[in-house]
């Protein structure tokens, strides 16, 4: 059975949804987990209105911080489940690849992750996440839906 859980998450609802239900199979399973947020860097062109006005010292700071409220949240369910647990926060241009390698480096033997985060003109600009790691990954893939 799996012993190693990575649960990226971005913070949004059905991402923290998947996250409760991660961490509830790991719990049930005695797996450890690692909770991921992947940041993108910078961006002078972007659809993120965050860095329309921001410098890239601000954008990075606002960046982290919401990445932390996103870890924190996440930290808060596995803490309460009981779940051993660890958090991680990455910065990469594809979060589909920072995942992908986050699991394989941390020796993740189960990628559990909600089937979509973000919408509108964001999600049709990047893809999804999602599909790219289910396409890509080598590790099984858990999607919450």
């Amino acid at each position: 059975m799996y012993k190693h859980i990575l649960i990226p998450t971005d913070g949004s609802p059905l991402s923290g949804l998947a996250v409760e239900q991660a961490v509830a199979f790991a719990r049930a399973i005695g797996a450890r987990v690692t909770l991921l947020t992947v940041v993108e860097p910078f961006h002078l062109l972007t659809t993120e209105a965050e860095q329309l006005s921001a410098t890239r010292p601000e954008y990075e700071e606002h960046a982290r911080r919401r990445a932390n409220r996103f870890l924190a949240a996440a930290s808060d369910v596995a803490r309460t489940a009981g779940v051993p647990f660890e958090t991680l926060q990455v910065m990469d241009e594809e979060p589909y690849r920072a995942i992908i390698d986050t699991a394989t480096k941390r020796a993740c033997d189960l990628i559990a992750m909600a089937s979509h985060g973000r919408g509108g003109v964001a999600a049709v600009v990047l893809g999804s996440v999602t599909l790219k790691v289910l396409t890509h990954s080598k590790i099984p893939v858990l999607v919450y839906r």
